[in-house]
């Protein structure tokens, strides 16, 4: 029981333990040298000339003789800061230089260094040590690369960041991720975008190795890919080899097969805690990704999330705003005998893409037409609702067979006992097409215009009056009087009405854009069809975001035999 708790005997250390300081250094392929600055000699120890690549027989004492290893601009340099140190008074200094080695090759030396004055401050003596620092300087620019490569990525998320700010619709959504400016910074060889739809995935954006096989438009949520892994987990999936796509992946290892492409990664785009899409990026590196770069996609991954998200909810808005708008225009245009026409309609890009331009086209007794042409304010729900209220109404009054001006006036009584903020202008011609005799009452609208057979083309100057909904606030005791214009519309003519977004753009005269419309009639191609193709392609992409409405009419009197009227086009 003595013995019970008796620490082991010690063990006894080698017998040139400690090692001299000498042998730690030559072991670290470390040499040390002290140089005399007052005599000029100056010692180097055996691993110092293994550092320098110098056999003892080259090398006499003097600082002279390393020159034949430190090429002229490296030893100007160290020149220059051993000199700055022992001039400021410091009492050390440190520095990379590079040698030329026996063989002509270059290596990265690294050298530190005391210096010891006297009393005086003089410097005397300088006492350091020398090593080779070619890890040291690869390190260096590996952790530069790395950097480098962390401001880039950083970047390109800043960058794609914002251009997502602006994105509105899912459109949008897909040339961010196009732009060489944004993602394009990833280096990757695709970038693809699937959205959510139930329980599938559909690709909604491919990248620059163009479309997968139809077969990978849609795929299901609960199948063996990536991107259906992606959404399942909701975390991002990063393969790092061919060999991990080829067995984790059997169906899709065939599609990836033939792309020069080594890893990926899949991110799920999460909102408002639900998966409602993925972003795939295919890259032809080989190997894992760093923890940096995950971090950074991932919030890239959150960023486009939170904009997809915006843009889907804002073209489902579209596309029932969009629907409504149609519903509240007329499905066809009646066949007018003795007359063709022509109708176009182009949304706004703005508010949610729905406006209250309306066009009609009104067939009347006696072999007239009535032609009606408007604009509600804004570009929302109500402003449809109330375009398509006020459509019908001044079709009820000229299909009872009111006269223009009283069918305008009761058009205006009527917006105004809505109860809505809202007003309109509005056109309404009626045309005898038998004399071509023209009726026209103008409220706060666009003068109708006539091209000519003979290549006229000119406004029809018009008496108007205040624009629906504002005219029965102004108006006296004799109610709400719109006054008449009357006109002729010749043989062969062409009769057109159209609303201000066709015409007006931002930061430009309207009286100069209306005599561009005019030019542009006048020169246009003689089909009805084409003249009205032809003004939206080229006066509508000038425009300010309005949504457009036009309205087309010849007076054709060939044979007097009905000419079928052109059906309603839409246009985006």
């Amino acid at each position: 029981m003595a013995d019970q708790g008796a620490r082991p005997g010690a063990v006894s250390p080698p017998d040139d333990w400690p090692a001299d300081p000498a042998v730690g250094l030559a072991l670290n392929r470390m040499g040390g040298f002290d140089w005399d600055l007052v005599g000029g000699a100056l010692h180097l120890d055996g691993p110092a000339l293994e550092v320098f690549d110098l056999r003892e027989d080259e090398f006499d004492g003097r600082g002279e003789s390393l020159l034949s290893r430190i090429p002229p601009e490296e030893a100007e340099r160290v020149d220059r800061v051993v000199r700055r140190a022992v001039e400021t008074g410091t009492d050390r200094y440190a520095l990379y230089f590079r040698i030329r080695c026996r063989d002509g090759s270059k290596r990265w030396t690294h050298s530190q260094a005391r210096i010891r004055r006297d009393e005086r401050g003089e410097a005397v003596r300088v006492i350091g040590i020398v090593r080779i620092a070619n890890r040291d300087r690869a390190d260096a620019a590996a952790r530069s690369e790395l950097d480098e490569g962390r401001r880039r990525l950083t970047d390109m998320v800043e960058r794609t960041t914002a251009l997502l700010s602006t994105a509105e619709t899912v459109q949008d959504v897909i040339e961010v991720l196009e732009d060489e400016e944004a993602l394009g910074h990833l280096r990757a060889e695709s970038v693809s975008l699937g959205v959510v739809e139930g329980t599938r995935i559909r690709l909604v954006a491919q990248g620059r190795n163009g479309p997968f096989a139809p077969e990978l438009q849609y795929t299901r949520i609960d199948e063996r890919f990536p991107m259906g892994e992606a959404v399942r987990t909701e975390r991002p999936r990063f393969v790092t080899s061919r060999e991990e796509f080829r067995t984790a992946y059997p169906r899709l290892w065939p599609h990836i097969e033939p792309l020069v492409v080594s890893s990926g990664a899949y991110l799920p785009l999460i909102a408002q805690s639900r998966p409602i899409g993925v972003l795939a990026m295919l890259y032809p590196r080989h190997g894992d990704f760093s923890d940096s770069e995950r971090a950074l996609l991932v919030a890239l991954g959150s960023s486009i999330a939170q904009s997809l998200q915006r843009a889907m909810l804002y073209d489902q808005e579209h596309d029932l705003a969009d629907g409504l708008q149609q519903a509240m225009l007329p499905r066809r245009i009646p066949d007018i005998p003795g007359a063709l026409t022509a109708v176009r309609y182009r949304p706004a890009r703005i508010g949610r893409s729905v406006g209250g331009d309306w066009y009609d086209v009104l067939p009347l007794p006696g072999g007239r037409v009535g032609l009606t042409i408007g604009d509600v304010q804004g570009h929302d729900t109500e402003a449809a609702v109330v375009m398509g209220q006020l459509r019908m109404v001044l079709w009820a009054y000229a299909a009872e067979g009111h006269p223009p001006a009283t069918a305008m006036a009761r058009a205006a009584a009527f917006l105004h006992e809505l109860d809505t903020d809202r007003f309109a202008t509005c056109t309404y011609v009626e045309v005898d097409l038998a004399t071509g005799g023209l009726q026209i009452v103008r409220a706060g609208h666009l003068d109708p215009m006539v091209r000519g057979t003979d290549g006229t083309c000119a406004w029809i100057t018009t008496t108007g009056g205040l624009p629906l909904g504002l005219a029965a606030e102004f108006a006296g005791d004799g109610g709400i009087d719109y006054p008449v214009t009357t006109g002729t519309l010749g043989p062969g003519d062409t009769l057109v009405l159209c609303t201000d977004g066709l015409v007006e753009e931002p930061g430009t005269d309207l009286g100069e854009r209306m005599n561009v419309l005019a030019e542009a009639v006048r020169t246009g191609p003689e089909e009805l069809p084409d003249l009205a193709d032809m003004l939206f392609d080229r006066l509508g992409t000038q425009g300010g975001g309005d949504d457009m409405a036009l309205l087309l009419l010849r007076r054709d009197v060939r044979d007097g035999r009905s000419r079928r009227a052109a059906r309603p086009r839409r246009t985006r």
